[in-house]
């Protein structure tokens, strides 16, 4: 166990590990245990968290999704877990352990289930070669941005937060542009760059540039801000946006939306004058 660690392991990592490895490996109907995120890039520090993959005998996985805060429990002190359903993964379970205070994900896969990933994981225990047969079985794939499946709803989301910034509802307006820079920007920016477009994950150091031009699209809780910061959003999904003469621009659905958003700038510059 542990024969292939990163070097940028940290010390409390590595004793998480050590001690909830032989403890896993004690339940029969558990077949092997994997490792993904920033332990497989070699890029973990002491604020990264620990994303572990334990691969089940099929015919166990339900009792086992059942018990998994007992076996998280049985890990070291668990301060709480919750489940995954709010990314769509109720496989997963959440942990925050104490001494150390570590973040924790344990996903319960059936060996099946293992072939279909985002990544290739590092297995640090499997009994004989099961998980990495099953492993080798898929191929690893991460979703990427579909230029077409964004141009057809970009400008229909740029009128909507027009329109959020016109009515008031700034913190609607603020949670918008995130939505924009982690579903939109980010990825497409991160692609462009070779880097995997996970959001906006360690986007500065990864395009430094692109992190600067997001800056741009962020505001406080004041409508002139939100405006601004929307235009700079339009502008950088402008410049990010595919050229390669595939996509079918929305040149309507743009012109309407970004008309909107002049109206909207307008309104919020003129002083409203008392009742």
């Amino acid at each position: 166990m542990l024969d292939h660690t990163p070097s940028t392991l940290p010390a409390t990592h590595r004793r998480f590990l050590t001690r909830a490895l032989p403890v896993l490996a004690r339940d029969p109907r558990l077949v092997g245990v994997a490792a993904g995120g920033s332990y497989l890039s070699n890029t973990m520090d002491e604020f990264s968290d620990l994303d572990l993959a334990i691969a089940v005998e099929p015919d166990a996985h339900g009792a086992v999704l059942t018990g998994a805060r007992d076996i998280a429990g049985s890990l070291g002190r668990l301060l709480g877990a919750f489940t995954g359903e709010h990314v769509g993964e109720p496989r997963l379970l959440i942990c925050l352990y104490d001494e150390p205070l570590l973040h924790v994900d344990l996903k319960f896969v059936t060996l099946g289930d293992a072939a279909v990933r985002v990544e290739d994981p590092i297995v640090l225990w499997e009994r004989g070669q099961r998980l990495s047969d099953a492993l080798r079985a898929g191929e690893a794939r991460f979703p990427t941005p579909d230029p077409q499946w964004i141009e057809d709803r970009f400008w229909i989301w740029v009128h909507y937060g027009s329109t959020k910034i016109a009515r008031g509802e700034l913190f609607e307006a603020v949670e918008f542009l995130s939505f924009l820079r982690v579903t939109v920007l980010g990825p497409l920016g991160l692609a462009q760059a070779g880097a995997r477009p996970s959001g906006v994950r360690r986007i500065e150091t990864l395009v430094p540039a692109l992190a600067r031009e997001l800056r741009r699209t962020v505001a406080r809780i004041e409508a002139h801000e939100c405006a601004s910061a929307l235009r700079a959003a339009a502008d950088l999904y402008r410049a990010l946006r595919a050229d390669d003469g595939g996509l079918a621009r929305r040149v309507e659905a743009e012109r309407a939306a970004m008309r909107h958003l002049e109206e909207t700038e307008r309104r919020i510059a003129t002083p409203r004058r008392p009742g």
